[in-house]
């Protein structure tokens, strides 16, 4: 726990939502001046036994419950990044997941400008894989020529996926199911990612695949096979990193060799 930092955020953050506007009155006579809400106060709108927030505020509270925190952070109107900050000085790790359901569902527009400066197939998605900016390169991936609006429904519910995806029962579905499953565990709410595993579980094929789970969460670093519609038969390595400001948002590269693979083809890892 960072005890000094944690108490600067909470404490900032504090100050500034009036009492006022969650229906307390400042006291008119002798009494508290301190700006915002007062620790008992924030007590009494999260629900929480008196002391609680002051425990949390001073330091006192070793491995508050995540509940807390984020019941903290959406009062005191915390953002992402500021989310991340209070996990990490609180618990030193990062949060489970989003503090918005809304989050992850936007990036900003020069993304866009940016995948198109790119030679290889390149794509951002969303937090429910829904496709935000692509490039020319990415368009030829698909036999019709057109991009699908949401990347996973694509790899595991899609026919032409099944062939462009070149071994797809044992190449791509068993890495791809994981990612599914991880995602709706920390986005359990996401209505779009919900619907994907319901269409799932309706594909025989499929679902086995899914109930057999998995630990994959990301394809940062994989080779696997394509079938390429104008290209041929060769290999994607696939590169993953992730938007800071949009949490679960990916931007996707495939670099693709045609041909049979080569492991000595293989980069080895970047050091400094």
């Amino acid at each position: 726990m960072n005890k000094k930092a944690l108490r600067a955020l909470l404490r900032e953050r504090r100050a500034l939502i009036a009492p006022e506007s969650h229906g307390f009155t400042r006291p008119t006579g002798q009494g508290r001046r301190a700006p915002g809400l007062s620790q008992h106060q924030v007590d009494q709108l999260l629900h929480r036994t008196l002391g609680t927030y002051h425990r949390l505020e001073s330091g006192s509270y070793p491995n508050a419950p995540t509940d807390l925190l984020r019941d903290v952070a959406r009062l005191f109107g915390l953002n992402e990044q500021e989310w991340v900050l209070l996990c990490r000085y609180a618990l030193l790790q990062d949060p489970p997941g989003a503090l918005y359901n809304t989050s992850g569902k936007e990036v900003p527009g020069v993304w866009q400008e940016a995948v198109d400066g790119m030679t290889h197939m390149a794509y951002v998605s969303d937090a429910s894989w829904d496709l935000l900016a692509w490039n020319q390169a990415f368009v030829t991936l698909f036999p019709s020529g057109r991009p699908p609006g949401n990347t996973m429904r694509w790899m595991l519910l899609e026919p032409e996926a099944r062939v462009v995806l070149k071994d797809w029962p044992h190449t791509w579905a068993p890495l791809v199911m994981p990612q599914l499953r991880a995602a709706l565990a920390s986005r359990p709410e996401d209505d779009t990612l919900r619907q994907i595993e319901k269409e799932v579980l309706a594909d025989p094929e499929g679902a086995a695949l899914y109930e057999a789970g998995g630990a994959a969460i990301h394809p940062d670093g994989d080779e696997r096979p394509l079938l390429h519609p104008q290209w041929g038969a060769g290999w994607a390595t696939m590169c993953a990193a992730q938007p800071l400001t949009t949490p679960g948002a990916r931007l996707m590269i495939l670099v693709f060799h045609p041909g049979v693979r080569n492991t000595h083809m293989r980069r080895p890892a970047l050091q400094a």
